[in-house]
């Protein structure tokens, strides 16, 4: 008889930094060279952090960027995966962010690669098909500025 894993939930949040640039409507996205994954910024909660103040936060190191909150919460997006012997449920919350400051060339060390791209390339390139929805959801929010 097959035992099940253990099952753990998880949460997450991120944002996606959107502006109007020489192409149009163009977001932020990180790539990770040795996966060959490209994604949105997104991070884990520290102790006594509300889930906006991790995507902003997350934001911040994983992009370079100063960023602030929109105040629209695009979607929360879920899927499963397995480590370390447990499946993980997973939770990630995402808002809407403007640039305020910063380069992208002081993003942190978790990305090889972090660039503003239009917002239809960046969606044939992201690695999830969730975070392509979460795309489609900015261009109705920002109206395809």
């Amino acid at each position: 008889m097959k035992t099940r894993r253990p099952i753990r939930d998880a949460v997450s949040a991120g944002g996606v930094v959107w502006r109007i640039g020489a192409s149009g409507l163009e977001v932020v996205v990180c790539r990770r060279e040795k996966e060959d994954l490209w994604c949105l910024p997104k991070g884990t909660p520290e102790a006594g952090e509300s889930m906006i103040e991790t995507a902003l936060r997350e934001v911040r190191e994983e992009t370079g960027l100063q960023v602030r909150n929109d105040d629209e919460k695009l979607q929360t997006i879920e899927y499963w995966f397995a480590r370390d012997g447990m499946r993980i449920h997973k939770q990630v919350h995402y808002w809407l962010m403007t640039a305020v400051g910063g380069s992208l060339d002081d993003h942190d060390h978790e990305f090889d690669e972090v660039s503003w791209l239009a917002v239809d390339d960046a969606a044939r390139l992201l690695t999830y098909e969730n975070e392509r929805k979460i795309l489609a959801a900015v261009v109705i929010a920002t109206g395809d500025a």
